[in-house]
């Protein structure tokens, strides 16, 4: 792990650490394959093997940050065992804010090995802060209200552990990370067993009582059904805050309340003050726009080898 670098927001949480994970490691090796292919010629040209330098990670726009730790991966995959992997001195906390101009981290060794890596650790750091920030941006905007603002399964293939830990980061909580991690009964489930009544018992007489079951509802008929077939948590799905209002009403303590579908940032503070306990986005990981982060060059120091060869 990087020097400095804090992963506090992965602690208590029960999820996998994202950093020490073979799903990270392979992602990695992805996008290497993808972006340096058979090597980078650019650098090969330019930059002597033996020249050392320090470049920064500076924040251009206010950001919350989250993934710095992915810069030592990226640049331990990238020198193999053919290089010396440059260090990386992380300046700020994974989950603080940063003001524009900020610098996050600085890296330090071998410049052939940190330009090659430059755009793919870019790339995850910018995604990664902007999932943080834009939850961070939902959190605020419920701030002391009772509703938690959650992640949904819209993630992008491959990321799912990163982008619910930057969500950990913006100080978001997480739903689900799979299929296999607890029972949601959704509308094709609903119709395919005929009623959310059929769907909620069969599903209470199949899975480990230790799985909450949570049933989807679209209308305040079906949240009823839901109730009275036992489900511990109820979906609110694309329903109004004045629904969401009378359903929680109905609801009464009986189940966990959840609400999906269609909210934003205008209409959040509504669907959180209407007494939802859950608020899901998914739009915190499957489209959000990445924050611009840059490495700018600092100094440079070349080897005696490399002097000489110059």
């Amino acid at each position: 792990m990087a020097r400095g670098t804090s992963r506090k927001a992965g602690s208590g949480s029960g999820a996998p650490d994202p950093f020490d994970h073979p799903s990270t490691r392979a992602l990695v090796a992805r996008g290497l394959e993808e972006d340096v292919g058979r090597g980078d010629v650019t650098t090969a040209a330019t930059i002597d093997p033996g020249l050392s330098g320090r470049t920064a990670l500076v924040a251009r726009e206010d950001c919350v940050v989250a993934g710095l730790p992915l810069v030592s991966i990226v640049l331990e995959a990238v020198a193999g065992r053919r290089a010396r992997v440059p260090s990386v001195s992380v300046e700020v906390g994974e989950g603080e804010a940063a003001r524009k101009g900020r610098r996050l981290a600085v890296v330090a060794g071998p410049l052939a090995v940190t330009l090659t890596g430059e755009r793919l650790l870019l790339n995850l750091v910018q995604h990664l802060c902007g999932v943080a920030t834009e939850t961070r941006r939902y959190v605020e905007a419920v701030r002391g209200t009772r509703a938690a603002i959650v992640d949904t399964r819209k993630t992008l293939p491959g990321m799912r552990l990163l982008q619910k830990y930057a969500v950990r980061c913006g100080g978001g909580r997480n739903h689900r990370f799979g299929l296999d991690d607890g029972v949601l009964v959704k509308d094709n489930h609903v119709a395919a067993c005929g009623s959310v009544a059929a769907a909620v018992r069969a599903a209470r007489a199949s899975v480990p009582h230790s799985l909450r079951v949570e049933v989807e509802c679209d209308r305040i008929a079906q949240v009823e059904e839901a109730l009275r077939a036992g489900a511990d948590a109820i979906l609110l799905d694309n329903m109004t805050p004045e629904q969401v209002r009378a359903a929680v009403r109905r609801i009464d303590g009986r189940a966990i309340v959840e609400v999906s579908g269609g909210v934003n940032l205008d209409t959040v503070r509504a669907y959180a003050e209407s007494g939802a306990d859950l608020v899901s986005i998914g739009r915190l990981t499957h489209s959000v726009r990445a924050v611009d982060v840059g490495l700018d060059f600092l100094s440079r120091r070349a080897s005696r080898a490399g002097a000489r060869r110059a």
